[in-house]
């Protein structure tokens, strides 16, 4: 009777030779991604830490800046990642409690609200290189003024430079803006990417209540990855608007 315990436990295909049974693997696989998001927190920390010491020191410059950005579509992004969180957790959900259906059309979702995220970024990405607000095609413009804001504006790249701020600091901005909503793209399109070979293997049958540790792991790294940008839109898009008119 041991003897077929120890079998039936270790019969099942996704089970590692180096691993006792399938709890032991799954809390492995739990701990090794949580080690690995750590290093990932240390990573977008030094590019937060960057963000915050420059924004002290050029506050007009980040505040020029910010104002630039497209607000609508940061607070539309920003609702889809939380969206996809929501979907990509009713998928560990149902793939924990073995509904197949449920488990797929949730992984479905989570892609397409991801290729969504993406497809946003990439048409405000459009609009920056169009107006020259990129790194080293800014064009210098002249003071800040709310009177001819207010009655219209014929300036085609809309930089109004706020009082003390430089075209070179506001450049300053802009690299640390593309350099970390740019990483932040290339981590969705690494977790498009892993929510895909979920899709896969989910559609085969391969998950269920015994084995559901790789949804529970790529979950966690994509509730990190929105989590990144929860941190960003407010930074970035938020912080100093209240200069515009001032």
């Amino acid at each position: 009777m041991s003897h077929a315990g120890t079998e039936e436990v270790h019969g099942h295909p996704a089970l590692q030779h180096h691993f006792e049974n399938m709890e032991q693997q799954r809390e492995a696989g739990t701990l090794g991604m949580w080690v690995f998001l750590v290093t990932e927190i240390m990573f977008f920390g030094g590019m937060f830490l960057a963000y915050t010491l420059y924004r002290y020191k050029y506050g007009a410059a980040f505040a020029t800046a910010s104002n630039h950005l497209d607000i609508t579509l940061g607070a539309v992004n920003t609702a889809v990642l939380i969206l996809s969180s929501f979907t990509m957790a009713l998928s560990v959900y149902f793939t924990q409690i073995g509904k197949l259906r449920p488990q797929v059309v949730c992984l479905i979702l989570t892609i397409i609200l991801g290729l969504t995220f993406l497809g946003i970024k990439g048409v405000e990405y459009k609009a920056k290189y169009d107006d020259s607000l990129i790194p080293g095609r800014l064009i210098p413009a002249r003071p800040f003024n709310p009177a001819v804001a207010e009655h219209g504006d014929d300036d085609p790249h809309k930089l109004h430079l706020l009082p003390g701020a430089t075209v070179k600091n506001v450049e300053l901005f802009y690299w640390i803006y593309f350099a970390m909503t740019g990483m932040h793209a290339v981590h969705m399109i690494i977790g498009a990417g892993l929510l895909v070979f979920l899709l896969y293997f989910s559609i085969k049958g391969r998950y269920g209540p015994e084995y559901h540790s790789p949804v529970e792991v790529i979950g966690l790294y994509w509730h990190f990855v929105d989590i990144v940008w929860i941190f960003l839109f407010p930074l970035l898009y938020l912080l100093g608007r209240h200069f515009e008119h001032g």
